[in-house]
């Protein structure tokens, strides 16, 4: 699928690598429902699916096995190489984010991993690695979610979209999706936390902002799918960004 932009854009005076095929920017807070949005209109619009949150999940499971401290940056930039993040087609989603050759695995989610995540995002230097990696995967034409794509790794999105739900939502739906107890709600409030002071979110000025707390997951897809085809409508008839 062609982009329809085909811009070349330039962000804190580095020049992004060039984006060939089109790509939708999902970003939000945990248990929004970005992961299941994601995934399925990236098989409706026969795109890759980009987990970016599996990625540095990956990371801080390395440094957990590893024993370096989520609050070393240089350390773990010295890890990132040792993760090899591809593109690969699994049997349940199509194409979809490999690290290591595999599907994310299971224990990505784990409440150890949950525990430094944030941490181990935080630093600029690691941020840096890791969205230079992400843009790779997703310049040929992509759905990415994640907490910057909008406004960091794909300024140029063919369409940006933020989904919010009030807390007690998103924890209950984390709840459900890992099968939890009070555990979980209590891991999403200290993510929130640990993320409002280390790396706060900000929607995209050009995003879309969807509040699912009282929508069910095909109204935000109908919803999503609604502003694809409007922003394409738009495209081929010489309108703006997203």
């Amino acid at each position: 699928m062609s982009s329809f932009l085909g811009m070349d854009v330039k962000t804190a005076g580095s020049e992004l690598e060039p984006k060939s095929g089109t790509v939708v920017a999902i970003d939000g807070p945990a248990g929004a429902g970005k992961s299941t949005l994601a995934r399925e209109l990236a098989r409706r619009l026969g795109l890759p699916y980009v987990n970016t949150g599996m990625m540095y999940r990956a990371l801080a499971k390395r440094a957990l096995a590893r024993g370096v401290d989520p609050d070393d940056p240089t350390g773990l930039a010295s890890l990132i190489e040792g993760n090899r993040f591809s593109l690969g087609r699994s049997a349940s989603y199509g194409e979809e984010l490999m690290i290591d050759g595999e599907p994310p695995a299971d224990s990505l989610s784990s409440l150890e991993v949950e525990s430094i995540v944030s941490r181990v995002a935080r630093h600029a230097a690691v941020r840096t690695l890791m969205r230079r990696e992400q843009r790779h995967l997703g310049v040929g034409g992509s759905v990415m979610e994640g907490r910057d794509i909008g406004t960091v790794v794909f300024p140029d999105a063919d369409l940006k979209i933020y989904l919010s739900a009030e807390p007690v939502v998103r924890a209950q739906r984390r709840e459900t999706e890992r099968g939890g107890g009070g555990d979980v709600a209590e891991a999403v409030a200290r993510r929130d936390e640990q993320d409002a002071r280390t790396n706060p979110l900000e929607p995209a000025w050009d995003a879309h902002v969807l509040d699912t707390t009282e929508l069910a997951r095909q109204e935000v897809l109908a919803e999503a799918m609604r502003l694809f085809e409007a922003r394409a409508k738009d495209s081929r008839s010489g309108g703006g960004s997203a």
